[in-house]
């Protein structure tokens, strides 16, 4: 199984990062995990493309997390690849619908597979899923990943969301977190979390996980990654590592 992060950054562009988009790849399935600005380009650098593609799956419809889906629907269409299915939190059917009537002409040419998920298990593009509520501004899910009917490892994204143990404990055994450190602790947030915040929830959990990525990363950490690492090793001890936009994870 691969992980590709697509885009680690957040709703302010930095020029060095897209908004939040995950690739997940495993036995010839790839799944696609939100979709913001610059993810179509992102997945078009792959060696696969855009075209080859099973789902998109959404944590919440904040526009730096779903800004390309109608683009990357038009650019399928114009590639004549088959319709794309499209995956998440309740209000993603109303979402496509919406986004749809705007850009009437695309009706004719996209037919998407919409659907709203709850918590709980479900299948996926070859992938076994868990969906566990987040805490942020709108609602929305975290998810724990991975290819289905097998014991191999998982992948767990928060997707946006403060830091709390109640969501952590699903990510016991995974390979991979990913996880939302949008700011440095001495920026107050009430919508993601903070080093020190996720550290402190990683460890009231008492979840074992193989790297924590952290990711949703606005301008206010430029320059302060090491710091943030620190501050989560302070209070979780165990692999801590800053997400950038084209690093792989093989699992």
């Amino acid at each position: 199984m691969q992980l590709t992060f697509l885009g680690t950054g957040s709703a302010m562009p930095t020029g060095d990062r897209n908004q939040t988009g995950l690739l997940l790849e495993a036995d010839g399935n790839r799944l696609l995990i939100d979709c913001g600005s610059g993810i179509l380009d992102a997945l078009a650098a792959t060696d696969s493309g855009y075209t080859d593609l099973d789902a998109v799956l959404l944590t919440h419809h904040h526009l730096d997390h779903v800004a390309d889906l109608l683009p990357l629907l038009k650019a399928r269409w114009l590639a004549d690849a088959p319709p794309l299915r499209i995956v998440g939190p309740s209000g993603t059917e109303s979402l496509l619908d919406e986004l749809l009537d705007i850009h009437g002409y695309l009706r004719k040419h996209v037919e998407p597979t919409v659907a709203d998920i709850e918590v709980g298990e479900t299948m996926l593009a070859g992938f076994d899923i868990s969906a566990r509520e987040i805490h942020h501004s709108m609602a929305g899910f975290g998810y724990r990943l991975s290819p289905t009917g097998t014991d191999r490892p998982a992948v767990v994204f928060s997707g946006d969301t403060v830091a709390v143990p109640e969501f952590l404990t699903v990510a016991d055994g995974a390979e991979v977190l990913v996880h939302d450190c949008s700011f440095p602790d001495d920026i107050e947030t009430d919508n993601h979390a903070t080093p020190a915040s996720l550290g402190t929830a990683l460890d009231a959990a008492d979840a074992t996980v193989g790297t924590l990525y952290l990711t949703h990363l606005y301008p206010h950490t430029d320059g302060r990654h090491q710091e943030m690492v620190a501050s989560v090793r302070e209070r979780y001890d165990g692999a801590v590592a800053v997400a950038r936009d084209g690093l792989t994870a093989e699992l």
